[in-house]
């Protein structure tokens, strides 16, 4: 295992360590079973995604990044205020009941949701080598595109997975008003793929073709 392998499983592991204490502490509750559902459920997939993410792929997402594109630093830097704004409202919406008795059915769909997106993302990563945390030409990897899998569909699969993981979360968990804030996670994503997309077509290789080809970057048949 690489010294960078090593150094994204830390990373992983502590921000779900960070999130689980920042959703208990706003909730000021360890009793929340569902909240300990979705946390086991969150465990087993990160273990699916170690046994089955190409080494390569984990040993890039948690290199030190070079010739990462400036407005992607920004996208990314905003965005971790409302992910944990996230975490915050569903604890406080589950402490104070501000989304009722929030039926049964609807929070299982929404774990069965997350499972879903996850898989998609997991999907993309096994699909795509080059798969990063951050926008950069992989010049060091010889970066070239990814087609198979989710990619014969849409150009970028894992940020749906990610899209329906956010979403599904609140659901599952209950607590309603967390949507507040994935409504901000996904308007970031949009501008992200927008930019991402932009930058492929002019940087890398047989992009455009590939995106002549694959017409669709988030929905099909939309967009």
């Amino acid at each position: 295992m690489g010294n960078n392998t090593t150094k994204r499983i830390i990373q992983v592991i502590f921000i779900l360590i960070v999130e689980s204490i920042i959703l208990f502490t706003a909730a000021w509750t360890i009793n929340w079973p569902w909240a300990w559902i979705v946390l086991g459920v969150y465990i087993l997939l990160l273990l699916i995604n170690f046994f089955v993410v190409p080494a390569e792929v984990i040993e890039e997402r948690g290199r030190k990044k070079e010739n990462v594109k400036p407005w992607d630093k920004v996208i990314n830097s905003i965005n971790i205020v409302p992910t944990l704004l996230l975490y915050v409202a569903c604890g406080l919406d589950y402490r104070f009941g501000w989304s009722g008795n929030f039926p049964f059915p609807f929070m299982v769909t929404g774990l069965l949701f997350l499972c879903a997106g996850s898989l998609l993302f997991t999907w993309s990563m096994v699909s795509n080598k080059f798969f990063s945390t951050m926008v950069r030409l992989q010049k060091d990897r010889d970066h070239s595109v990814a087609s198979g899998g989710p990619y014969r569909v849409i150009r970028h699969p894992g940020y749906v997975g990610y899209i329906f993981m956010a979403t599904a979360l609140p659901v599952a968990l209950g607590t309603l008003w967390g949507l507040v804030f994935v409504g901000m996670t996904v308007v970031l994503l949009i501008i992200r793929t927008s930019l991402e997309d932009k930058t492929l077509r002019q940087e890398l290789k047989g992009y455009k073709e590939y995106a002549a080809k694959v017409r669709y970057r988030l929905i099909p048949f939309l967009w």
